[in-house]
């Protein structure tokens, strides 16, 4: 791995970031973030929206990176459910298998809209407990175990640390194994690679991006891989207390966490020097799990995301089908749909 076509000496940083969603790239800019979508039939389905203005506090540093680690999985899930519906109201006629009972009753009680929502927050919430379980409460649980055999707690913290990271990536390789998952991690490859040539100022073509790794300093794997880092050293001053007081510590200490970790990307995305390349590269070899060479017409996707969020102000924002340049060509706004409802329509 060449670490100078990673830390690219004549690189601007761009504060565009984005994330890779089913079949597509969901780029977010200072001022708008747009959804670029491939849909069965090739063409590309593009919705552009403005960013929400947070207050003035939510810029502090380490709250910053609390702030941007709930809004960003907030908006991230969301996303990622409205290009899976997207995907499915345009997907080639087939068979429906009707309204489930569970969808059934939530449009009900709830409406389409709020309905809608609920899932987006019970889908959070589901995978923040599933986090914490899997990667907090997991590993210092096990580590407890050993406490017959181990008497430092240095040692306890060690085991614990490195223990959470075999999980993470056991987790990422097995998953990445699934055809689906190989996709989106593909479309990732291409966020990289855009972002790489949008900060060379070199023309955003497939043919100029494909020069660039999948890897890139200030991607999410390596924010994960951060956390985890810190954990280890914070988690070094508490020392070894019984088993429920270490769970609540844990607990309390994942925003500290969270904000210290994104200072430290942010600082690593902007700096190239020899501290920040040893600090990066253990997040960079775990990219070449969560990142695979995309195809010339994934990354138009991603291409067409970027320059829909590199535009004027004035730019109006819309939803439907756009061309390359992430032009709107014809109009389309979706709105999510119930089973049943999709059925008639193709009816």
């Amino acid at each position: 791995m060449d670490l100078s076509k990673i830390f690219l000496k004549d690189a601007c940083p761009t504060p565009v970031g984005g994330q890779a969603v089913m079949e597509g790239i969901m780029m977010k800019g200072l001022k708008r973030t747009a959804v670029a979508i491939r849909l069965p039939d090739g063409r590309i389905h593009m919705k552009t929206q403005p960013n929400k203005t947070l207050p003035k506090w939510t810029k502090i540093p380490v709250i910053r990176g609390v702030v941007s680690f709930v809004t960003s999985l907030v908006q991230g899930t969301g996303i990622l459910m409205y290009s899976a519906d997207v995907l499915e109201a345009n997907w080639p006629e087939e068979e429906e298998a009707g309204e489930d009972k569970m969808e059934a009753w939530l449009n009900k009680h709830f409406g389409e809209k709020g309905a809608w929502n609920l899932m987006i927050y019970l889908s959070v919430i589901f995978a923040l407990a599933l986090t914490i379980g899997m990667f907090i409460l997991l590993p210092t649980v096990v580590a407890n175990w050993l406490k017959p055999v181990i008497e430092s707690d240095f040692v306890f913290n060690l085991v614990e640390g490195l223990m959470r990271i075999v999980i993470f990536v056991v987790y990422i390789a097995i998953i990445s194994q699934m055809k689906d998952i190989k996709t989106v991690f593909q479309y990732h490859g291409a966020e990289h690679k855009t972002i790489h040539c949008f900060e060379n100022n070199l023309e955003l073509t497939p043919a100029n991006a494909q020069q660039f790794y999948t890897l890139h300093p200030r991607c999410g794997t390596s924010f994960l891989l951060f956390v985890m880092v810190i954990s280890f050293v914070l988690h070094l001053f508490l020392g070894w207390p019984d088993l429920a007081l270490r769970i609540i510590s844990r607990l309390l200490l994942v925003p500290v966490v969270a904000g210290l970790s994104y200072e430290l990307l942010k600082w690593a995305g902007r700096s190239d020097n020899w501290m920040v390349r040893v600090l990066s590269l253990p997040g960079l070899y775990l990219q070449k799990l969560t990142t695979k060479e995309p195809s010339d017409e994934q990354l138009e996707v991603a291409i067409c995301a970027m320059k829909a969020v590199m535009v004027p102000d004035e730019t109006p924002y819309f939803e439907g089908i756009c061309d390359l340049e992430g032009n709107l060509i014809e109009e389309k706004s979706y709105e999510r749909k119930s089973k049943k409802e999709m059925a008639v329509e193709r009816a």
